[in-house]
């Protein structure tokens, strides 16, 4: 077996306990969101057909949206900050 602190996937890190959770989420997010989205896969819930029917996002939908949003925030500040960090770490020089 490997060593999930040294094989995360991108969108994932090892927390203070050893956990693999998404960027911006916390344990329990994390997981609820995995949930979500295993359902939503299994049972094509989130189709434009449920919408349709229901007139509206499935709670599970919005709920999924709320995690990725906060996520996708969370990730996309990682990544600036980053590539900020690098473009130092190389001496990169930003002439204007």
């Amino acid at each position: 077996m490997t060593d999930q602190r040294h094989n995360a996937p991108r969108r994932y890190f090892v927390d203070a306990h050893g956990h693999r959770v998404l960027i911006g989420l916390s344990r329990e997010e994390t997981a609820e969101f995995e949930a979500l989205d295993l359902a939503s896969n299994e049972t094509g819930q989130f189709t434009s057909e449920v919408r349709a029917r229901k007139g509206a996002a499935a709670d599970g939908e919005v709920r999924w949206l709320e995690l990725y949003s906060k996520h996708e925030g969370a990730w996309r500040a990682w990544i600036a900050q980053s590539q900020s960090g690098r473009a130092q770490d190389l001496g990169f020089v930003n002439y204007v």
